[in-house]
């Protein structure tokens, strides 16, 4: 052997030591900490919350700028992107263990012109090593490393694990992190439907999620897709003829949906469970870090109670009706000329001054006087509208974009299983892009009105022994400190006794204040603490008419105890929480906040008497067009309708609505600022669909629960108890005209709901729709079959007799 060779495999020996000393130092950490093999089965990618509904539907996520991405298992991808991924990116990925020697001669060899050589495994440890430097002897160790990790992976995961890893921790630009989002965001699909041309597309991204963006570059985009279907074609994934097919077709973009905030289902529910969810976060530690859960972060999944469906027509019936309300109340005098801020000109200042805009001029320098000037300066803008878009170009003054805006009349709903305390559906506003404030929420009050008489009602039952039929006086009563209530004037028919289910039928005042005066304000107040509503109500007697302050949230509280069975049921949203994984973290569905507040048979008699407001007061023939068995409902106006409320029930679901601005000098002067005119439609169109959607399992024929030792009593007759016309005091002027389709938008321009739906979650609604229209109308046929000859008489019933089921007093001397 020459010295010249002996020189050589010296060197070459010497430098293969020295590497594999190399390899080991950095294997043993001197050259930066590695992942363990705990870290590499649970890598520490940053994951976006995922908020779901009932049914498991993706209402929304919560995520910072570089965390919104959704782990997604291998079976639920896409065998087009599989192949599309492993024909572009690593053709022998099947072949090696994590380092493909070949391709890495070849990059060597051809100084990368021809591809670099890592492998997909490798590519993986990059992004979970979140490596990347400029620096050459850097980027050297940090190519090492990624050798190692991907060796480890290759012995400790699947090929089928790494592929799914790869996929969950890859950009896809637009801010999109992960297969999964990146089919939601580009295609409004689920990554195992995506077909060949969209695979190809969403791959092609990975060499440059900018360049190859069909949003940004959709000509560089379809030529790098073509590049990726030709690969495909090569490595036998794909014939030449179905290759030649999608080759021919353009990038379809008009799916595109950016995920952000404002899209996704129920968006002010999901804004107002955020804090609850960082409150919970802040309390409870990640095993894996020992530090706080991040809801940013961690990849939490929450289940709500949500209803995808109930959520739907929920906003479809604010959609339809409150353009409605809109279009009267901005065609009132106080509204179109200004006038209604002429004694408010201090609350307009205060906006202003709150505004983004006076806030940059103030810190430009700008003085007071130079920005109220360019507050009265004409600029174009966009504003909400009521229409196809929910917007609208216009050209007004920031000064009168802020009264257009105060002058939009918000809405508040809330539907709950009354047993439960489930929330199945829950509006905040009227755009949530528009306008975040949510009004539903348990901090949000606002005066109920007449709404609160059901609980002074169920006090005066459950401890004064008042029935139905106990006389009351329709007249103002005195308190002394506290004078006249209701106030002189505001009192009609002083002096008539009406019935008490008369009186609670049609909301009657000054039967109110006497029913206060019996029970006493300060037992009321306590009342209303007892049943479990957090809010203090001040012992005045005007309680009794709703002068307080209380949330949507609390009343239907309060309100669950009369279809329970006497039973106070805290709505809850939450069932449980997991972590990314799929562990169950805490459960909330199982310690539901239920207490007993009043007796079934005070329940029960409540739950009859308030069908009185559905039959004949104050929401005349509502029962009668829902054709329920059996309901309860109750109006709510407060003074000079600045609030509107409507709560109903059947024994399966309870609704509230509430109707307002924000500012309470704005309101409807008409007759339709009544509860039973401005927010009963909205609850009598949410109800009308939900029953006729037979998928919720809500049953028309259904009866509240008689308790035993009621079986028995004697029942009263209808025309005794409850007047047949509104006695002079009847809340609203309209009494019995809240008839949801007389109040809803008929107009070509349809308004689309708040909720941004995927194409999936609008084609499982519509074909929901369609099956109910087929079931409907053959329940007409099976109707019209069976109705009754023409000259069949019907025998009428007393109202009593139709709530408790019981038969009709004998009438004496034949009359």
């Amino acid at each position: 052997m020459s010295k010249a060779v002996r020189i050589f495999w010296s060197l070459f020996f010497f430098g293969l030591l020295v590497f594999i000393v190399f390899i080991g130092m950095i294997n043993f950490d001197l050259f930066g900490k590695l992942p363990s093999l705990k870290q590499l089965e649970n890598p520490s990618i940053m994951l976006a919350s995922e908020v779901y509904a009932e049914d498991g539907t993706s209402m929304g996520k919560y995520y910072t700028d570089r965390g919104n991405r959704s782990n997604v298992d291998y079976k639920d991808i896409s065998k087009n992107a599989i192949d599309a991924l492993v024909a572009t990116e690593d053709e022998r990925f099947y072949e090696h263990s994590g380092i493909d020697g070949w391709a890495v001669m070849r990059a060597v060899g051809k100084l990368g012109k021809d591809g670099g050589g890592s492998t997909i495994t490798q590519q993986l440890a990059k992004n979970m090593l979140d490596q990347g430097s400029k620096n050459m002897a850097r980027r050297f160790i940090e190519k090492l490393k990624e050798w190692i990790i991907a060796i480890k992976l290759e012995r400790n995961f699947t090929k089928q694990e790494i592929l799914a890893l790869y996929l969950n921790t890859v950009p896809f630009g637009d801010n999109v992190y992960g297969i999964r989002n990146a089919s939601r965001t580009f295609f409004s699909k689920e990554p195992d439907r995506l077909d060949v041309d969209e695979a190809a597309t969403l791959i092609g991204m990975l060499k440059g999620n900018t360049l190859y963006n069909p949003r940004r570059n959709n000509r560089a985009a379809f030529d790098r897709r073509n590049t990726v279907i030709n690969q495909m074609l090569k490595n036998n994934f794909l014939s030449k003829e179905d290759a030649a097919k999608y080759k021919a077709q353009p990038i379809d973009m008009s799916h595109y949906r950016k995920m952000d905030e404002n899209n996704g289902l129920a968006p002010y529910f999901r804004d107002v469970i955020r804090d609850d969810l960082k409150k919970w976060c802040k309390e409870h530690k990640n095993p894996a870090t020992g530090e706080s859960y991040s809801l940013y972060e961690d990849g939490l999944r929450i289940y709500t109670t949500i209803n995808p469906r109930m959520q739907t027509y929920a906003e479809e019936a604010v959609a339809k009706h409150m353009p409605v309300l809109q279009k009267v109340l901005s065609g009132q005098n106080s509204v179109r000329k200004g006038t209604a801020w002429l004694d408010h000109k201090n609350v307009l200042e205060g906006y202003m001054k709150k505004s983004d805009r006076w806030q940059s001029m103030k810190d430009d320098g700008a003085s007071d006087e130079e920005i109220r000037k360019a507050f009265n300066q004409p600029v174009q803008m966009k504003v909400f509208a009521w229409n196809s878009k929910r917007e609208k170009d216009t050209i007004m003054s920031p000064l009168d974009s802020i009264k257009y805006c105060r002058q939009m009349l918000e809405t508040a709903f809330m539907a709950i299983d009354p047993i439960t305390g489930a929330v199945k559906a829950w509006i905040g506003g009227i755009d949530f892009k528009t306008f975040k404030f949510d009004h539903a929420n348990i901090n949000t009050k606002r005066q109920v009105g007449s709404s609160i008489k059901p609980f002074l009602y169920s006090l005066a039952i459950e401890e004064n022994g008042f029935t139905p039929e106990t006389q009351v006086e329709n007249t103002a009563q005195y308190f002394p400190g506290s004078g006249m209530v209701p106030a002189r004037g505001l009192c009609k028919g002083n002096g008539a006794m009406v019935s008490m289910a008369s009186a609670l039928a049609y909301s009657l005042n000054c039967a109110s204040a006497y029913i206060i005066k019996q029970v006493g304000p300060q037992r009321f107040a306590d009342f209303i603490k007892q049943i479990n509503i957090p809010t203090k109500v001040e012992p005045y007697p005007s309680i009794a008419l709703g002068s307080c302050d209380i949330s949507l949230y609390e009343m239907m509280w309060g309100y669950s105890m009369f279809p329970s069975s006497g039973f106070s049921s805290k709505p809850y949203y939450i069932s449980r929480i997991e972590d990314k994984n799929g562990n169950v973290l805490e459960r909330f569905d199982t310690e539901r906040d239920r207490k007993e507040v009043i007796s079934q048979s005070t329940a029960y008699t409540m739950c009859r008497m308030m069908q009185g407001a559905a039959d004949v007061g104050t929401a005349s023939g509502l029962r009668n067009r829902l054709g329920v068995a059996e309901m309860g409902a109750k109006t709510g106006t407060t003074n000079d309708n600045s609030d509107a409320w409507f709560f109903g029930y059947t024994p399966q679901l309870l609704a509230g609505v509430w109707i307002g601005c924000d500012d309470r000098f704005i309101r409807l002067e008409s007759g339709l600022g009544y509860g039973g005119r401005a927010a009963l439609p909205i609850w009598e169109y949410f109800f009308q669909k939900s029953l006729a959607d037979k998928t919720l399992g809500l049953d028309k024929q259904i009866k509240f629960v008689q308790p035993e030792n009621m079986k028995n009593d004697q029942m009263y007759d209808y025309m005794n108890i409850i007047d047949k016309t509104p006695p002079p005091g009847a809340e609203g002027i309209d009494v019995g005209n809240g008839n949801a389709s007389e109040y809803m938008d008929t107009t070509t321009q349809k308004v689309p709901i708040d909720s941004k739906l995927t194409p999936d979650e609008q084609n499982i609604l519509q074909e929901a729709k369609k099956e109910n229209e087929k079931k409907r109308d053959q329940q007409v046929v099976d109707k019209l079959n069976a109705a009754p000859p023409p000259d069949a008489k019907k025998e009428k019933k007393g109202f009593f007799k139709k709530l408790f089921g019981g038969k009709d007093k004998e009438k004496k001397d034949g009359n």
